[in-house]
This record gives C-alpha cells, structure tokens and sequence, in this order.
C-alpha cells in the first residue's frame, strides 16, 4: 500500500488529543501505523519553538511575526520526518499526524492583515512541502468545536480551576481568531472540516470519532 499521511488538528479543547488516540488505536487493527505529535517538545529541534512560547525570543508571542514563528515549528517538523519517521513514510506505513503544517496556518496566519493571507498560505506550502521537502498530507481533518463550548470543556477538565489554563487556553479572543484562519485555510486548502458540536453542546466523543473514520477510510 502507497503510504499514507493523515493530519489531525484542532483548537485547544476541541478534544483532538483523544480523538488522535481513539484513531491511532483503530487504525492499528488494520494497517501498519507510526503516530508523531507536533511539537515535540521532548527533542532538541523544538528549542527555538521552546524560546519563542516561554518569551525568551520576545515577550509576547505576538511581536514575532508569522514567517519567523513559522520557521520554528517548521524546523521542528522537518528534524522530525528525517530522523523519525521518513523511513516509516518511504515504507508505506500511515503516519497519523496530531497537528502538521496546518498549524503554522491556524496559529501564524492571524498575525497578519487578511488581505496577505493567500500569500501567506503560497508561502507555507512553498516553504515547507517544497523548500523542506516535507511530505504533502492525504488529508487534514480540522476538528471544529465552537469557542464557547471548548471553554467549557476546559473549565471541566480543570474541575472549575480557570487558573489551570494556559496563556493560550484562556484568551477567548486569541482562540477565536485562530478558529476564524482555520476555516478560512480549511477552504483555500480542501482540509476537511469535522463539526464536533450539535446547538450548544458538543457531540458524543463517538459521533466525532465515527465522521473522522469515515473521512480516514475514504483516504486510505
């Protein structure tokens, strides 16, 4: 089987993490499966991303620009791919991905006046699938979970603690922005977009897992 490279992403409490796990294991009663994360945080490449969150490149995340903050994640990526997991690509396995260069567009693009978000998405994918030579995804599946009912999630998972979430987690409008560049690359780029939300209240962990699976077995 030629391989294949299935990208999960999603905003924080969209419940990518369990989904990616749920997957990963369905995926492996059938098919030879590596699964990789973005970013590793656990490995050397992720240092400059590492600066860049902790502020030590400057203070705030957003006076780095988006093609320099790009650049760090995509370096994390391709150190990634050469060291763990092309030889898994070359021989025809399926690399589950949770986030890929879909996250540089997601987090990165919003920097940016929306007039120069079509270069910015030329750009990317010259950058990282050209320049790097980074492997194209199959598919990239966005879980789209509202804001409002993510934030709820949230506020679950920390038993009512707001101070639990993270700089990221809890900037509503930060998170709303990203939601808005997601759509708008999900559509520019044919990612396919999983609604994980039914009115006001999130869908079953199931129904979410069964929409991904039906769009992975189309793929595979």
């Amino acid at each position: 089987m030629k391989s294949k490279l299935i990208v999960i992403d999603g905003l924080d409490g969209s419940g990518k993490t369990t989904q990616f796990d749920i997957i990963s294991k369905l995926l492996e009663e059938k098919h030879d499966v590596k699964a990789i994360s973005f970013p590793e945080y656990d490995k050397p490449s992720s240092a400059l991303v590492k600066m860049y969150l902790n502020g030590e490149i400057a203070k705030n995340a957003a006076e780095v620009n988006a093609y320099a903050a790009s650049s760090f994640y995509a370096v994390d990526r391709y150190a990634s791919y050469k060291i763990y997991w092309e030889e898994y690509y070359k021989n025809g396995d399926v690399i589950l991905a949770s986030r890929y260069v879909s996250s540089n567009a997601i987090h990165q693009m919003g920097k940016l006046p929306e007039n120069e978000w079509d270069d910015y998405l030329k750009w990317l994918e010259d950058y990282e699938y050209g320049k790097l030579g980074l492997p194209r995804p199959d598919c990239v599946i966005f879980l789209d979970m509202p804001v409002e009912i993510s934030q709820r999630l949230m506020t679950s998972r920390y038993n009512g603690d707001e101070s639990k979430k993270d700089i990221h987690e809890a900037n509503v409008e930060y998170l709303k922005g990203c939601r808005r560049t997601a759509l708008y690359a999900a559509g520019k780029c044919g990612w396919h977009i999983v609604e994980c939300s039914g009115g006001d209240e999130p869908l079953s962990v199931k129904a979410i897992t069964d929409k991904i699976m039906y769009i992975i077995n189309k793929t595979i």
